[in-house]
């Protein structure tokens, strides 16, 4: 599936709005013996052209995983208390309220410069913390994907405005 750039541009600011107010993104995968697992991955970046990639250095689970099955599924649920509240006193999002991204990642590579760039830029604000220094040091390694399908996380009697 190719998706359109105007529901792209509306997916990434969507997905932009999640991250800021969960520091992370899921990921769902799949064992080999058919068990769910949910991987938080605050380092998930979207590209303009409906592909994106993520640093992965913790994910053991998700690793294996993908060793039987490429396939996840991206989620990014926006969990601002004041987005929420403002919904629910209007009766209605003026916004989606999360993504689904349906997508393959790809084999873990060397990231690039630019790459690097962007994932500091992102922990900049944390970067003086002691669990900063611990968990975000050795950011190397990322994952491409390219997007095949999305879904919205909708609430239908709240979405009117927006279908």
């Amino acid at each position: 599936m190719n998706i359109d750039l105007s529901h792209w541009n509306v997916i990434k600011r969507v997905f932009a709005k999640s991250q800021r107010s969960n520091m992370h993104a899921n990921i769902a995968s799949v064992s080999k013996e058919g068990m769910p697992n949910i991987t938080p991955i605050g380092t998930v970046f979207l590209n303009e052209d409906g592909t994106g990639f993520l640093f992965d250095s913790f994910s053991q689970k998700l690793a294996e995983n993908l060793k039987q099955n490429s396939n996840v599924c991206i989620s990014a649920v926006n969990s601002s208390k004041i987005f929420w509240l403002s919904s629910f006193i209007k009766g209605q999002f003026d916004d989606y309220p999360g993504v689904r991204l349906y997508t393959k990642l790809g084999e873990l590579r060397l990231a690039t410069d630019q790459e690097k760039l962007l994932v500091n830029t992102r922990i900049r604000s944390l970067k003086w913390t002691k669990g900063s220094k611990l968990i975000w040091s050795d950011f190397t390694h990322v994952r491409e994907f390219k997007v095949d399908n999305y879904r919205w996380i909708q609430y239908p009697s709240m979405m009117d405005k927006l279908t």
